[in-house]
């Protein structure tokens, strides 16, 4: 079982300049905690309360006191949120070491039964932060009443930036001399990112398997691959890693066998369903990033809800080419739009339609009665597709996780890029919620984590 706080990047700064301040400093964060089908548990952190300074018996560079008005408002908020309690605190000073010490245990073990009481979680949890030059340290803890304590090893931080975390007393993965040349490029912390990132793709034909293949290069090694469907003959011309003797087998575990051939260390799950059957859903839960490689509109309303209610970003591709009456390529167009918490989704920017999305959903019998009656689009049948476009699209999608990672654009980064290769342009944008939506950070849904339904959609039987 591994453990992760999910934290977004605000409060990630806030957490770094508090640990910064010279005295030890306290608060209450409120997290929804959501375990994986394999057992991992992420924390989504959703609001941090500080104490407040009136609350402060003592507080000194090595040491504090704390009355419980300091910290019993947010013990009830967390009730009325259904989050859990995690009690964080700081070890000032670059050379300060955020293991807890015999007195923060004897804490721990004094507020443990009133922090779940109080906030009506059966989850307790402790985070010590420490400064280091430009970054901090952590170590953690979580628990579960009647449970032993499970270490929290890792802190990913989404929004514009993102960056993943091992905890102080947790060993960073071993990396090999096949990826010198990626080092010497974007240096070991990148790399060792690579390593211990989770990322999902849902869809493995020509776009999501030039995705896999090249997340697998760069270092990536725990992937979840999402298809419902087996390689045809028409695939063999885009699908990376196929060949003749496999059409007819599973596209996933075509892509699994594929890439356990470039890395044997590879850990790759495959789900042969579409992300619209709940039960597959719910296997991209202890993903750190998902790929939207899929052309379904359907599938697309899923994926999109995974950014706001687990924090999890998502990096939605598609590509469409168009002809005219006489068969003649007219249009070439791509397009990469990342999805962090508090940003629009894809209903707001208009990429889904919703028409289309319910039709698909549909059973062949019901769509096609209701083609019939004007009820329902006519779904489009095969598109055209060519390697070259959807593997560009595909390595600019990469790309993108790359420069969040690393760093190297502009500031402000826009959440979209379009593409029109045939006419050689690039043009990028930056959409807002639309307000009342969910994906709105006043909707409160952002980090909300398991609902019943599960995202809060409804979930074809």
């Amino acid at each position: 079982m591994i453990a992760s706080v999910v934290v977004p990047q605000a409060m990630a700064e806030e957490l770094h300049s508090v640990a910064n301040l010279t005295t030890e400093t306290a608060g209450v964060m409120l997290a929804s905690v959501v375990q994986a089908p394999n057992g991992d548990l992420r924390l989504l952190a959703r609001h941090m309360r500080w104490v407040d300074e009136s609350a402060y018996d003592r507080r000194e560079w090595n040491s504090l006191s704390i009355r419980s008005e300091g910290y019993v408002h947010a013990l009830a908020e967390a009730e009325t949120l259904g989050a859990a309690c995690i009690w964080v605190h700081t070890h000032p000073g670059q050379h300060a070491s955020p293991q807890p010490s015999k007195h923060d245990w004897i804490v721990d073990r004094e507020i443990t039964d009133l922090f779940r009481l109080r906030s009506g979680s059966p989850y307790y949890g402790a985070l010590i932060f420490s400064p280091r030059a430009s970054e901090m340290t952590f170590t953690g803890h979580i628990q579960r009443e009647g449970s032993t304590a499970v270490q929290i090893e890792r802190m990913w931080q989404v929004g514009d930036r993102w960056r993943l975390t091992r905890a102080f007393d947790s060993a960073l993965p071993h990396l090999p001399e096949v990826f010198d040349r990626n080092v010497r490029a974007f240096g070991t912390p990148v790399q060792q990112t690579l390593s211990d990132l989770r990322i999902g793709i849902v869809g493995c034909g020509g776009t999501g398997s030039a995705v896999a293949e090249q997340l697998v290069r760069l270092g990536v090694r725990h992937l979840v691959l999402v298809d419902p469907d087996d390689l045809s003959q028409t695939n063999l011309t885009r699908v990376y890693g196929s060949g003749e003797l496999d059409v007819g087998q599973p596209k996933v575990l075509v892509l699994a066998r594929h890439l356990g051939r470039i890395s044997s260390d590879l850990l790759c799950e495959t789900v042969q369903s579409m992300v619209t059957i709940e039960s597959a859903a719910r296997r991209l839960v202890a993903c750190d990033i998902v790929y939207g490689c899929t052309d379904d509109n359907a599938g697309r309303l899923v994926i999109s809800r995974l950014a706001t209610y687990l924090l999890t970003p998502v990096i939605d591709c598609g590509v469409l080419l168009s002809s005219d009456a006489g068969g003649e390529l007219t249009g070439i167009d791509g397009r990469v739009t990342i999805l962090s918490p508090g940003q629009a989704c894809l209903v707001c920017r208009d990429r889904i339609d919703l028409a289309r999305a319910r039709a698909e959903l549909l059973t062949p019998e019901e769509r096609i009665r209701r083609e019939d009656e004007g009820y329902a689009p006519a779904l489009a049948r095969t598109e055209p597709a060519v390697v070259s476009f959807t593997t560009l699209v595909g390595a600019i999608a990469v790309s993108e996780l790359l420069e969040r990672l690393i760093g190297y654009g502009p500031k402000r980064r826009p959440s979209e890029l379009l593409l029109r290769c045939h006419e050689r342009e690039i043009s990028t944008n930056l959409a807002v919620p639309r307000e009342g939506h969910y994906c709105h950070p006043a909707s409160g849904k952002i980090g909300l984590g398991m609902t019943t339904p599960f995202l809060e959609q409804t979930w074809p039987t």
